[in-house]
């Protein structure tokens, strides 16, 4: 929406379009252009409202029309606005803000519109024990509960009055309790923007606490900063910087009467060391070049002198190197693949030409039945089977033998 189109708008279009976007704001994420567009509404809003004179110190709350009740809500829609805008600068925006609260509940205390109990607090000052607090707490989150309930009852009663009339203009029996003078909207409309004003009044003067929290820990960082300031940062650096002087001056001192060990760069003799079987001095035989880690410049080429080597030492791997690349470790993995599988048909062959499954094959006799000694025992029984027919023990136990 333009700048043109806001400056030919009326005050209730202005207020309407501006209210929207407080709600989506309250409800949901809005970018700070929808943000910005409704400050800058609301604004116009406070300028028509000046220029026109609606309120006045003189008027209570029973003096303003219906009509013109809700235009009081237009500081605290600002404000609530503006809090919400993302700036560098967040003191001066939770300062405006704050401004714009107070005005709304200076203007509600006017007209006779803040509870008595938060008039008596802010005359009184801010009490400083904690059980007043707590219950000044407690009665506005009340006050708040109440407002909430009856915003949502009349918004029902609305509902339920506009199937009422749809029902009587199709010519259809409206239930019981649900007929309505017309003229009770003015009264209602009236009830639920005083409510609306209640609930606008504690929800202001929370937001106003903690935007006075807020501002007293930045402005508390600010400050802090600020003594600190430039003294502290250039301290700081000067003790790093002699710090680090100092380190690279003790190492090259202790370079001059001691040559580092070579790196180790097999993983196994790492370990044979740490674990106290082998000792650095002794040699190690791989077939892998020594991985040199440091500086790109150094690496990528021949190390002539001992500077270079040093310098190229002085980034070390916190972790085991490896033993062999990936190559040598497919074809080792490849090796004992094919000797498990070897093995493997080696014995499934086995398996399949075992005794129990080879078929029984008749032998030559076998060499005691050539025994002289078994041939006579076979005789004698032949003889005694002669002898003894089969059953002829028996015969005489048979009843009819």
């Amino acid at each position: 929406m333009g700048e043109l189109n806001i400056s030919e708008m009326s005050l209730p279009s202005l207020f309407d379009q501006a209210r929207k976007i407080h709600q989506l704001a309250s409800d949901s994420t809005v970018d700070q252009e929808s943000i910005r567009k409704g400050c800058e509404m609301l604004e116009k809003c406070e300028d028509m409202i000046s220029r026109l004179g609606l309120f006045s110190t003189n008027e209570t709350k029973e003096d303003i029309s219906t009509a013109n009740l809700k235009y009081i809500l237009v500081p605290y829609y600002l404000g609530e606005l503006t809090e919400k805008v993302s700036q560098e600068d967040r003191v001066q925006i939770l300062k405006a803000s704050q401004t714009k609260l107070k005005e709304f509940v200076t203007f509600c205390e006017a007209m006779e519109l803040l509870p008595e109990e938060e008039s008596e607090s802010s005359k009184q000052g801010s009490s400083n024990t904690f059980a007043d607090k707590r219950a000044k707490k407690i009665a506005r989150f009340k006050r708040k509960k109440a407002a909430e309930s009856k915003l949502l009852e009349i918004k029902e009663h609305r509902e339920r009055r506009g199937r009422s009339t749809r029902a009587s203009a199709l010519s259809t029996p409206v239930e019981a309790g649900e007929e309505d003078v017309l003229d009770d909207d003015g009264e209602e409309e009236r009830e639920a923007w005083l409510t609306t004003i209640s609930l606008a009044i504690c929800k202001a003067l929370d937001l106003l606490e903690m935007l006075k929290k807020e501002e007293e820990m930045l402005s508390a960082v600010e400050r802090q900063m600020q003594d600190l300031g430039k003294e502290f940062t250039e301290s700081l650096l000067d003790e790093r910087k002699s710090k680090v002087e100092g380190w690279h001056r003790d190492s090259a001192t202790r370079a001059q009467y001691a040559k580092p060990a070579p790196p180790i760069t097999c993983a196994t003799f790492a370990q044979d060391v740490l674990e106290g079987r082998a000792s650095v001095s002794q040699t190690h035989e791989h077939k892998h070049q020594p991985l040199i880690f440091g500086p790109a410049s150094l690496t990528g080429r021949n190390l002539t002198t001992e500077r270079e080597r040093m310098a190229a030492q002085v980034f070390q791997p916190g972790h085991r190197l490896p033993t062999m690349s990936i190559e040598e470790a497919g074809e080792t993995e490849m090796d004992i693949m094919n000797k498990w599988q070897e093995r493997t048909k080696k014995y499934i062959e086995e398996a399949n030409s075992s005794w129990y499954n080879d078929p029984i094959k008749p032998g030559p006799p076998e060499e005691d039945e050539d025994d002289d000694a078994a041939v006579e025992r076979a005789r004698a029984f032949d003889d005694w089977k002669d002898d003894n027919p089969r059953g002829a023990g028996n015969s005489k136990l048979t009843p009819c033998g």
